[in-house]
């Protein structure tokens, strides 16, 4: 079976990976107090802290987030994945976050929120969980550097024990030009499902080009999770093991 519980966590907001943050073209309404944004992306595969949630088959996502100028937010965020299929669900993961986001100093935000992880019409068990995070992000020129942490409480879907994740994130656009580079390291600590080991680490390195709406990306990514742990977990190898991946985002 394969990293079901593993398959919880992902996301995004994105941090929002949500998993994974992206570039959004904004529409304001009139009053030019409210901004909606979203987008649509179509992925080789689904890689979730390092992990393959779509079992290496291409995975569709989308998003809608509405951010108040006061920096309050809310948005959803779905997947298609791999695994909860066989439980009698739709394979598909969503979602749900709120938080709050404010300039503290000059270039320097803080962003905290809590994250919602459900997976519709699974029947092979609760596989629900809520996530907590926070963010600093800082502006230097051109580059933006971004550490955040995420701490999932102790609940039954996970193991009955908290988990941490610990994350750092540089990303510099090539000014004059549409391509940048990103690079990605974070760290996971807990004896839960979301930890194969107890404790992994997992990073990667990005290209992406840009026009207009669309963004066009290549990530080499990879974690230290051993094969051994792989399969005590219930997985495969495969899909902790390094990896190329291929994305074509649409953003509104």
């Amino acid at each position: 079976m394969r990293l079901i519980c593993l398959a919880a966590l992902a996301a995004s907001l994105a941090t929002p990976a949500f998993a994974q943050d992206v570039q959004e073209e904004t529409v304001q309404t009139e009053a030019d107090a409210v901004t909606v944004s979203g987008g649509t992306a179509l992925v080789s595969s689904y890689r979730f802290r390092g992990i393959d949630l779509s079992d290496e088959k291409v995975a569709v996502q989308g998003w809608v987030s509405v951010t108040h100028e006061s920096g309050l937010y809310a948005g959803t965020w779905a997947s298609s994945v791999d695994g909860f299929g066989e439980l009698g669900g739709s394979n598909v993961e969503l979602d749900l976050y709120a938080g709050y986001k404010t300039e503290v100093a000059d270039d320097v935000t803080l962003d905290g929120g809590v994250i919602y992880y459900a997976y519709p019409g699974s029947t092979g068990g609760e596989f629900e969980f809520f996530e907590p995070y926070a963010k600093l992000a800082l502006a230097a020129g051109p580059a933006a550097f971004t550490l955040g942490v995420a701490y999932a409480p102790a609940q039954d879907v996970i193991g009955g024990n908290d988990n941490f994740y610990v994350s750092a994130d540089a990303a510099l656009p090539i000014e004059r030009t549409p391509f940048g580079l990103d690079a990605h390291v974070g760290r996971s600590e807990g004896d839960t499902t979301l930890t194969p080991g107890g404790g992994y680490t997992d990073w990667s390195l990005s290209a992406s080009a840009s026009w207009n709406a669309l963004i066009a990306r290549v990530t080499y990514v990879d974690t230290d999770i051993s094969n051994f742990n792989a399969v005590a977990a219930g997985a495969t190898p495969e899909i902790v093991d390094n990896a190329v991946v291929f994305s074509l985002t649409a953003a509104f």
